[in-house]
């Protein structure tokens, strides 16, 4: 397996998302809705049901509505799920079936550029999900300025780190329907178990430590912390995780994909 070396690497990547940019806005209306109705969905869901049933309870020394610890960790899940699918099903549609990848080694562009564009545009569909739900959670007085403004790059952070996950399963699976096994295996487990629904001090000792493997840990630690401005020192170590992990996941997932369509 070769690495990739700075040197394959063009202003020509931008040409891949600037594809993909022009696709997406063709749907732009279906891409558009569920980022601004989702959130209505689970306010009216939490707020007025769970919410109720749980109260207020203190974390990190503030007392919070359930509703508004929720709120950010949506930010968090719709960052995850809109880069992760998007380098699964959407990149391997169009490196398998649609064709995408071999029109476009049709052109000065190499291959280690393309996957690297499809990461890109995988982690800015992050960010305007990021954007449109925030915008909508923001109506509902859930979120506090300026320190809200801190999750565009938090979500262009944790979309890379999630397009690479993905971008490696794709690399690895041999066909369509097996992207059901990492979404069990790793997915779901990171969507219930990562701070989202509930606070990681609920979970047993073990538990908690393995929580803190998770991606999606530190990125709802950051991103609740960023909205609700909870500061902490531990946020540190969450950002060091996240940025060690894109420095790392995304050449390894150029590296895989190279080595799955070459050979």
């Amino acid at each position: 397996m070769n690495w990739p070396r700075p040197s394959q690497f063009s202003r020509r990547v931008f040409r891949v998302w600037q594809r993909n940019f022009e696709i997406y806005q063709q749907n732009w209306k279906i891409s558009f809705i569920p980022p601004m109705l989702e959130p209505l969905l689970y306010i009216v869901a939490f707020g007025v049901g769970l919410a109720v049933m749980v109260g207020e309870f203190e974390i990190d020394g503030q007392k919070l509505t359930y509703t508004r610890f929720v709120a950010p960790a949506l930010i968090a899940v719709t960052i995850m799920q809109n880069s992760f699918f998007e380098t699964t099903y959407n990149s391997f549609v169009r490196m398998y079936y649609q064709k995408t990848f071999d029109a476009l080694l049709a052109t000065p562009l190499n291959l280690e550029e393309i996957i690297l564009g499809e990461m890109l545009w995988a982690a800015t569909k992050s960010l305007i999900a990021t954007l449109l739900m925030g915008t909508m959670i923001s109506l509902f007085g859930l979120f506090e300025y300026p320190g809200a403004l801190l999750l565009i790059p938090l979500a262009a952070l944790g979309g890379l780190c999630f397009a690479a996950l993905g971008m490696i399963c794709t690399a690895l699976v041999p066909g369509i329907e097996t992207f059901n096994l990492p979404i069990f295996l790793g997915i779901t487990p990171m969507f219930l178990f990562s701070g989202t629904f509930f606070p990681l001090q609920n979970l047993p000792g073990w538990a908690q430590t393995a929580a803190q493997l998770l991606p999606l840990t530190h990125l709802v630690a950051l991103v609740r912390s960023c909205a609700l401005q909870f500061w902490s020192g531990g946020l540190w170590l969450s950002l060091f995780y996240l940025l060690a992990a894109a420095l790392i996941l995304l050449p390894l997932a150029i590296a895989l994909m190279v080595r799955r369509i070459v050979h």
